[in-house]
């Protein structure tokens, strides 16, 4: 071979194709048997260190981590830590050996040298890349099992660095490819700042939501959100860089841009559930042509419950007294007097103090409120002790069907616009 074709010949090469040329072959036949014959060593070299790596490495790691008591551990190894740690160091080996057999080798100007070692140091960089990942996801499942990991989330911050080191991974890259020094790439960086936050417009608004969402502790997940905007209603079921999944109660998901959540409202029933309490707030609408004093039928009627026995001794005590001072004798028109309403809302109170299921330390109201063309509205106003949803909407059914089943024992109905039934029957009569 002419010494235009061969190029800084490396020592091993060098010394294969002296031995071959003092054994009487050709110069240029020993070249090239030479550097066939050091290839032929580099990728047994190589393919013996990935076999031993697959074959060997990950199962002492595996033998070793399982014999442990330490957790962290197996978290490097289910997370493909070690793993990665074998292949940097194969890389780094590969890098060592093409340096040693090819040097700067170049034949009929072909840099295969350069080849061979730019090919390595790209292993080594995509090795690198994946460690750091990997590092970082067993990171993140170590963090996952701590208390504090149910209120702050940190996947968007571990998500945004590794944004980052991808980046720069990309620019040692393409440094390496194109045979540029990394400070080309980063000096123009700035020129091509508007494409870039273009195209990482929802990473970079992900990021800044992401810190907002986790310093000020505003979701979680498990959280039990909704969002009428997105047709959310559900269980957040995972918190990313740029989006935020719920789980709808239907079973169906729903995925809304992280950034949306600081720039739009959303009700998170968080407090109601570490509260322990969960609202009950509805009303019962009265016929208002059922409403009226209670007379003494009434009153023996409403003597046989017990749950307002002491109720009406109290109160009609309290109104035969003002009755008596004031010398009023026909009590009904120009003093006080019991009504059925009255004493129904009464009963209510009553009824609810002495449900076990009724939390005791949260507001308790059962009130009157306006009376519209529906009729005069009670409202029910408490909290369950079990924020359970199936639980809470059992104590709140059984609730209204005893107070709908008891209101004829006061001489009450309840208001129901006519139906179609009501119509005929009356067209009947």
């Amino acid at each position: 071979m002419e010494e235009s074709a061969l190029v800084s010949k490396p020592y091993l090469t060098q010394s294969i194709a002296e031995t071959l040329v003092g054994r009487g072959w050709g110069e240029s036949m020993a070249w090239y048997l030479a550097f066939g014959l050091t290839l032929l060593a580099f990728v047994t070299i190589v393919v013996g260190l990935i076999y031993i790596r697959r074959s060997y490495i990950r199962r002492v790691f595996a033998k070793v981590t399982a014999k442990t008591k330490f957790k962290w551990d197996d978290l490097l190894a289910q997370h493909g830590v070690f793993t990665w740690v074998a292949n940097l160091v194969i890389s780094v080996v590969f890098i060592l050996l093409s340096q040693v057999f090819f040097g700067s080798m170049q034949f009929s100007g072909i840099p295969i040298g350069k080849l061979i070692s730019t090919f390595c140091n790209l292993y080594f960089i995509i090795t690198l890349l994946f460690l750091v990942d990997s590092g970082l996801n067993a990171l993140m499942g170590f963090y996952s099992k701590l208390p504090v990991s149910k209120d702050i989330e940190i996947k968007g911050f571990v998500q945004a660095i590794k944004l980052i080191i991808l980046l720069i991974g990309s620019i040692f890259i393409l440094s390496l490819i194109l045979g540029k020094s990394p400070v080309f790439f980063l000096s123009g960086v700035g020129a091509l700042t508007a494409v870039l936050l273009l195209i990482f417009k929802d990473a970079i608004l992900g990021l800044v939501a992401g810190i907002q969402i986790s310093v000020n502790r505003t979701l979680r997940v498990g959280d039990w959100i909704e969002m009428a905007a997105h047709g959310a209603d559900g269980d957040v079921i995972d918190i990313s860089l740029t989006t935020v999944k719920i789980q709808n109660w239907d079973k169906t998901i729903t995925s809304i841009p992280t950034y949306d959540l600081i720039s739009k409202s959303f009700k998170n029933w968080r407090g109601m559930q570490d509260s322990g309490g969960r609202r009950i707030k509805r009303s019962i609408m009265i016929d208002l042509n059922t409403i009226r004093f209670a007379d003494q039928t009434m009153l023996e009627s409403f003597r046989s419950i017990s749950l307002i026995q002491g109720y009406l001794d109290q109160k009609l005590e309290d109104i035969e007294s003002f009755n008596r001072n004031n010398e009023i004798k026909d009590h009904p028109k120009n003093g006080r007097a019991l009504t059925n309403v009255g004493t129904f809302r009464a009963y209510c109170i009553a009824y609810l103090k002495a449900n076990p299921k009724i939390h005791e330390n949260m507001t308790f109201l059962v009130r009157q409120l306006s009376p519209t063309s529906k009729g005069l509205p009670i409202e029910i106003y408490v909290f369950s002790n079990d924020t359970n949803w199936g639980n809470y909407e059992a104590i709140q059914a059984d609730i209204f069907d005893h107070l709908f089943a008891i209101l004829p024992e006061f001489q009450l109905a309840a208001f129901q616009e006519a139906s179609g039934v009501d119509v005929r029957s009356l067209a009947k009569s």
